[in-house]
């Protein structure tokens, strides 16, 4: 009588138990349950990105699940979970993984304050300056080019046909050369400085060299700055001073941490 009564009792907690892993899991494939957790996060990660998670939506999230337990199956099976390849790229993204949700969490308890985006666009508005200027310029490989060009227009040679069979800047080229307007704050130093130095319709005496080679610059006109408005640009400078806090988080680690390169 005992041994029944204890075979009952076995039977009921093994029937609790199994009810209580069928209510925390959506499927079982070949007696693995899938987790009802992981079922979850994908809902709420459709959600979030604005999904409506219907019937159908649900019955394609559950399918996927079991899809993609039977292949993790077969994979385990072939042992290419044991493969160090596969190690070393699981390890990598669990990292990763960990590194982004520290990321997440520190700008979360860390946001931008609005004084900080202020300040930002006033900043902002400062490197651009009170003018801007609308410029075109010529890009070539050497200095004896550029001074070549510089010769050509000073025998009355047509700044923008030049500029279309001469100069390697894509952007600007097939518009002879055309920059469009900008304020001195966008461009390399070396170039805005001999821009703002030119008189209006004027073209630099002396080829101007950067990073990108030498350039022939003409300036066309100028104009009061016109700085965008703040609303337009306050992602930007939000996203920007996030980076700076970013990079400030990982120089104090490093800075406390003992680093030591094999």
């Amino acid at each position: 009588m005992k041994l029944i009564k204890t075979t009952v009792l076995a039977l009921t907690l093994f029937g609790f138990a199994h009810a209580a892993l069928a209510a925390d899991s959506v499927a079982t494939v070949n007696g693995k349950p899938i987790k009802q957790s992981l079922y979850d996060y994908i809902s709420k990660d459709a959600t979030a990105r604005g999904q409506t998670v219907d019937a159908n939506v649900k019955q394609m999230i559950v399918d996927k699940l079991i899809s993609s337990e039977l292949v993790y199956q077969e994979a385990q099976r072939l042992g290419l979970d044991k493969q160090a390849d596969y190690l070393a790229q699981e390890e990598l993204s669990r990292r990763e993984l960990l590194v982004n949700t520290y990321l997440a969490d520190f700008i979360k308890k860390n946001p931008v304050s609005e004084a900080s985006t202020k300040a930002a666009y006033e900043q902002l508005k400062k490197e651009m300056g009170d003018k801007e200027y609308k410029a075109s310029h010529i890009l070539v490989a050497t200095e004896t080019e550029a001074r070549d060009i510089i010769a050509q227009l000073g025998k009355g040679g047509d700044f923008a046909k030049i500029a279309k069979e001469k100069s390697s800047d894509p952007g600007s080229k097939e518009n002879g050369g055309d920059l469009g307007w900008f304020s001195p704050g966008t461009m390399v130093k070396p170039f805005s400085d001999a821009t703002v130095a030119l008189k209006k319709g004027a073209v630099t005496a002396n080829p101007v060299q950067t990073q990108f080679g030498w350039h022939v610059i003409k300036l066309q006109d100028t104009r009061a700055a016109q700085p965008p408005a703040y609303d337009k640009v306050k992602p930007a400078l939000q996203k920007k001073l996030q980076q700076e806090q970013l990079e400030k988080v990982l120089s104090d680690l490093r800075a406390k941490a003992k680093i030591v390169t094999n």
